[in-house]
C-alpha cells in the first residue's frame, strides 16, 4: 500500500482543516476508508482518487499516486 499517498491525503485534509469524517462526508465514503487510506493499509480505488483529487484541491502526483497506480494496485486493466 502506499506510505506515501497517506501522509500526502493526511496532510491536504488537514490543510483543510477537516476531520476524516468530513473528507469521507465529501468524498462519498466511510470514515474507516479514509482512516485506512491514511494508515497506508488500503488503496484508493480509481473513482476515490479521482474525488480526492477533486475536492482536496491537489493533483495525483501531489498526493503521491497516479491513476495508473491506483488501477493496477485494485486489479483493473489500464
Amino acid at each position: 500500500m502506499s506510505d506515501v499517498f497517506g501522509r500526502r491525503l493526511r496532510a491536504y485534509r488537514k490543510l483543510k482543516h477537516w476531520t476524516q469524517a468530513d473528507l469521507a462526508r465529501r468524498v462519498g465514503v466511510s470514515v474507516a476508508i479514509i482512516g485506512g487510506l491514511e494508515r497506508g493499509t488500503r488503496t484508493p480505488t480509481k473513482e476515490q482518487l479521482s474525488s480526492f483529487v477533486t475536492v482536496l484541491d491537489a493533483s495525483e502526483e501531489e498526493l503521491g499516486m497516479s491513476e495508473k497506480q491506483a488501477s493496477a494496485k485494485n486489479g483493473f486493466l489500464v
